[in-house]
């Protein structure tokens, strides 16, 4: 018998359900009730898995109320199950429609079903993505206060750059405090950051959006953020590698470890000084030196060991 699975359109007051290969379709409410019906409702079915899509938050609860219920539950990205629903010549979009896609693209593509991170987890990923943004604000304030002479317009930038910067400090205290007051996450963050290169932003940064890291090979962990260059060639065509997808976030901060290593840690400087005297780009050593990196930091994690020059 084929293995079940589900594909869960979101939406912010009702969640669209369709099951294959049995071809059943129902919806329920996005609610505790809701939650609690639909879990009821699967659990008979002992699903392979469980597919909803990142919708910007929506999905968080019910992917979590699955997962605490013992399903196995993957979110997927709305990017590829349109491209695949446009693959299939699935042109009408509708709640219902985009379940049934959501299914058919778990079915076919069999992604790995891998734990979701916990509410600590969660609440970190939240407190780091939230300093970014913050971080974001501060730098286009200050973009705007160099173009700006007004005396009027200088002053309301100044006064919000006081009120961002509180908003920062406070910010990073708590993520001081959930970090340092939870023992797994100290002793992570102290083996990351001895490295050279990578500090506690940084090291934060690949705890709470990373998980992963420390349990995968160092292909996989690459692929996952997005560091893994795939190739174009068609006949006796060959194009150029590129990198892309993954974890845009993850991949930025490894991208200015990766500098800042480039100059201070004697083994990933010499690692790039090779690859541009064999006349690499400059842009292909930071992406292979932020690779390096990543093995690195795997390895560590993986071993819980810190970091050594002979590591690299």
């Amino acid at each position: 018998m084929d293995a079940i699975v589900v594909g869960i359109d979101v939406s912010k007051d009702r969640l669209d359900v369709a099951v294959r290969p049995t071809g059943e379709t129902f919806a329920v409410g996005r609610d505790a009730d809701g939650l609690e019906a639909l879990i009821a409702r699967l659990a008979p079915f002992a699903p392979a898995a469980i597919a909803v899509e990142a919708t910007g938050g929506y999905e968080t609860v019910v992917a979590a109320s699955l997962a605490a219920a013992g399903l196995a539950v993957v979110v997927v990205n709305p990017a590829q199950v349109r491209s695949f629903a446009q693959a299939l010549g699935r042109r009408a979009k509708t709640d219902p429609i985009d379940a049934q896609v959501i299914a058919h693209f778990i079915e076919a593509t069999k992604p790995a079903v891998r734990p979701l991170p916990d509410e600590a987890t969660r609440l970190l990923g939240e407190l780091v993505a939230r300093r970014r943004q913050i971080v974001g604000m501060i730098v286009a304030e200050r973009q705007r206060q160099k173009r700006l002479t007004e005396k009027r317009l200088q002053q309301s930038i100044a006064r919000l750059l006081a009120a961002l910067q509180k908003e920062l400090s406070a910010l990073e205290t708590a993520i001081d405090d959930a970090v340092r007051g939870t023992p797994a996450w100290r002793e992570k963050e102290d083996l990351l950051a001895s490295v050279p290169g990578v500090g506690k932003i940084i090291a934060r940064t690949l705890l709470a959006e990373l998980p992963e890291l420390g349990s995968l090979d160092r292909r996989k962990v690459a692929a996952l953020v997005g560091l893994a260059p795939w190739t174009r060639q068609s006949g006796q065509w060959r194009g150029k590698s590129f990198i892309g997808g993954g974890r845009a976030s993850v991949r930025a901060a490894l991208f200015l470890g990766a500098m800042v290593a480039a100059r201070h840690n004697p083994d990933l400087k010499l690692f790039r000084n090779r690859l541009i005297a064999a006349g690499k780009p400059k842009l292909v050593a930071l992406v292979a030196t932020a690779r390096k990196l990543l093995t690195i930091l795997n390895a560590i994690l993986r071993d819980k060991r810190p970091w050594h020059p002979q590591d690299a």
